[in-house]
């Protein structure tokens, strides 16, 4: 028997206009007219889940529902501030009572009401990053913690440890075990510290970014009285991205549908590529096993990519073994196919996506639509050094400047004071990485240096002479000026590319290990930093053009708003945005997908969802990419063959135009 809307009186009941048969698709009113009841909305790249998700609330009101028991879940601010406003707009006047928000914002908003329940005031303060680096921090001294001796994580490190602990719900020994295994011989000395911090807080009347949803939950599971407070005003919660969330998120949402099961979740599973910060693929793939009686809609239909570039997603994503089966098809006329480019080298690679770049802006396609995808940051740099030469305009949005991130600075530092010893930024950056050596101790050995050094002598022999180093940095500084003696002796001197690898196998890895988060992907950076500059013959060239591309990243920054660029993207930076023309580049086994993500079924699976949102991306046409040849690390600067990735293997002949470019010219005259 089919549900009906049992609803309590709402004398403010609002009377809409809406023609939902004209306004919505056949999938897509079928979804916003559901019946109460737990429902899941496959809503595929480009099919218009926001619009879903709109008029689902515009619905919801129509037939009576109260909008203060409406609650909307976004992963951001900016989302929750777009569907706010379409719903507004749709309806005619303020929504200020719909309950509607991140999941941060609505756990904040839910804790200042119930604060004491908890033990908190509700003057409460909530932590940042910073305040949180330095309460760990203390709590470590507290702990008398020998940071130097036992080689401890720094505080941010230990924050994101105790961060996806609590977020994916899983014990904090498991995510040393599987994130951070060179620390599992201090997993007691993490856990204390973890547990000192959540007690000062507490002591302290302070929450952090995550207290705000681990406080919620426990509000909800603790107090029976708050909890039934929430599941009655509640009647209809909808959740938007879905495939996003994590364990604890989901958590939540159970709780706060308990009631009614009136909760509706929209996002799609071939777009789950969050993981790596603990988002759970299984929400979304288990939701009809944790809601028997979910019915499944799926939005189907696309309004960006013409059927070509549908044809080649379907395809790529088809291997993937749990997922829902979908066909996105084209609501738009037929385009060009997808091309495939067989370059011969990165190099050529760069130079072929400039000139079809450039091609296509006398075509009439301007920069702003085009967009160059990649999965990691270090993918770009022959790109950036091209579109540079030829003066394309461009801009960076995969977060940090690669430039710019710390691990490539300290080690670039190394590259800058050996080519010029005066520079007094790089000498610094490098003696305040050994531990036991602070600001003051840096200018005395600074100072020092400065007064010994001259045109003829040895750095390491001048380092060996420097008074001013601590004893407790007496062992760090003698390894330090063991490093620089071999970074000056031959066959490594004056060689970038080895210059970098005997930097890492010389503690830097180890450094990495304990002060960044994300090490393993930083030591990649490093790796393929050392590869790119194999190709340069000197050192000083290697900077120069190193000098070069740091000073293009930040005019990218500066630039006027309005200017035409192309954009240059890692692919999780892309999701959600659209443009004209999409290179992705770089599709060779081992780089994408990760060899790190080929351990496993699930991080396959998981790379081929990403291919399938780079080729998402495409409006009008799309280009994918890969070199035969590639620079490798280690001794010498050797050519390998690259494979090709092997979702190139699995997509058909006949959905692709395949190019061989090995005989391209890329000085052939610009029509720029």
């Amino acid at each position: 028997m089919a549900r009906e809307y049992v609803l309590q009186p709402y004398r403010d009941s609002i009377k809409l206009q809406i023609d939902y048969e004209t306004e919505l698709n056949d999938a897509q009113r079928s979804a916003v007219t559901a019946l109460p009841g737990p429902a899941l909305v496959i809503a595929g790249a480009g099919s218009g889940k926001t619009r879903t998700l709109t008029y689902r609330v515009a619905y919801l009101l129509e037939q009576g529902v109260p909008a203060n028991r409406i609650l909307l879940l976004t992963f951001t601010n900016k989302a929750a501030k777009e569907m706010m406003g379409r719903v507004a707009d749709l309806i005619g006047h303020d929504m200020s009572d719909l309950w509607g928000g991140t999941f941060h914002s609505i756990g904040h908003r839910v804790l200042r009401r119930h604060a004491e329940e908890l033990g908190f005031n509700r003057s409460f303060t909530i932590q940042d990053r910073e305040d949180t680096k330095g309460l760990i921090n203390a709590c470590i001294a507290e702990a008398e913690i020998d940071v130097k001796a036992t080689r401890f994580p720094k505080p941010e490190v230990v924050a994101d440890m105790g961060s996806l602990s609590v977020n994916k719900q899983i014990d904090l020994r498991e995510v040393i075990e599987e994130r951070f295994p060179w620390f599992e011989h201090l997993t007691s000395q993490i856990e204390g510290v973890v547990q000192r911090y959540s007690e000062r807080k507490r002591a302290q009347g302070l929450m952090d970014f995550d207290d705000l949803l681990v406080l919620w939950l426990k509000l909800l599971k603790e107090y029976a009285e708050v909890r039934e407070l929430y599941q009655k005003r509640f009647q209809f919660v909808l959740v938007d991205e879905y495939q996003d969330t994590n364990q604890l998120q989901a958590e939540l949402i159970d709780l706060l549908g308990e009631r009614y099961k009136n909760v509706m979740v929209v996002g799609d599973d071939s777009q789950s590529i969050y993981s790596w910060r603990g988002a759970n693929y299984e929400n979304i793939i288990e939701f009809p096993e944790r809601y028997p009686d979910a019915k499944v809609y799926k939005i189907e239909t696309n309004y960006r990519s013409t059927p070509e570039i549908l044809n080649l997603a379907n395809a790529a994503i088809e291997a993937n073994t749990r997922q829902f089966a979908k066909k996105l098809a084209a609501s738009r006329g037929p385009g060009e196919k997808p091309v495939l480019a067989v370059c011969g080298e990165a190099g050529e690679q760069a130079a072929f996506i400039a000139q079809r770049a450039l091609e296509l802006r006398e075509e009439g396609v301007e920069l702003n639509d085009m967009a160059v995808l990649y999965r990691s940051h270090f993918h770009a740099l022959e790109l950036q050094l091209e579109f540079t030469r030829r003066n394309i305009p461009f801009s960076i949005t995969s977060g940090i400047r690669f430039f710019e991130q710390a691990h490539i600075k300290d080690v670039t530092s190394y590259l800058k004071w050996l080519a010029n010893p005066r520079d007094e930024q790089a000498f610094k950056r490098l003696v305040l990485m050994l531990p036991g050596i602070g600001g003051k101790t840096a200018f005395k050995l600074w100072d020092q240096f400065l007064a010994l050094y001259t045109d003829t002598t040895q750095l390491a022999e001048v380092l060996q002479q420097c008074a001013a180093v601590p004893k407790k940095a007496k062992v760090a500084w003698a390894q330090f000026s063991a490093t620089v003696s071999q970074l000056q002796s031959e066959p490594v001197a004056g060689d970038a590319g080895q210059m970098i690898e005997l930097i890492v196998e010389a503690g830097y890895a180890e450094y990495v290990e304990s002060n960044y988060d994300k090490a393993p992907q930083r030591l990649d950076d490093i790796e393929q930093l050392g590869v790119f500059a194999r190709q340069y013959e000197t050192l000083e060239t290697f900077l120069a053009e190193l000098a070069l591309l740091t000073n293009v990243e930040a005019e990218q920054d500066r630039g006027e708003d309005d200017q035409e660029k192309l954009r240059l993207s890692t692919i999780h930076q892309a999701k959600g945005l659209e443009f004209k023309v999409v290179f992705v580049v770089m599709l060779c086994d081992g780089m994408f997908p990760s060899n790190r993500s080929l351990d496993t079924v699930e991080g396959e699976e998981e790379e081929r969802r990403l291919f399938y949102v780079a080729i998402t991306r495409a409006k009008d046409e799309l280009y994918i990419s890969y070199p035969m040849i590639r620079t490798v690390a280690g001794g010498g600067s050797e050519d390998m063959i690259q494979q090709p990735s092997r979702f190139l293997s699995e997509l058909p002949d006949k959905l692709i135009d395949e190019w061989k470019l090995s005989s391209f010219d890329p000085y052939r005259e610009d029509p720029f």
